[in-house]
């Protein structure tokens, strides 16, 4: 079965989970919280995966995050 741009739909998942995974990282990780978790998170859907390279890089922004 073919559909958007004849794509499969194992392909669309795949590239849909790919799509995600910075967001599940970003949102599984213990290094930030609260509004913190919430501007990466935003970060990514609008910048994309240079956002999670930052996030990787830079996070937690205030300091240590309260555990």
């Amino acid at each position: 079965m073919q559909t958007i741009l004849s794509l499969g739909i194992g392909a669309l998942v795949l590239v849909a989970f790919i799509w995600f995974l910075p967001i599940l990282l970003i949102l599984r990780s213990q290094k930030t919280n609260g509004a913190e978790k919430l501007f990466w998170t935003l970060a990514v859907i609008f910048v994309s995966w240079f956002a999670w390279i930052l996030y990787a890089l830079l996070a937690p922004l205030g300091g240590e995050a309260e555990t």
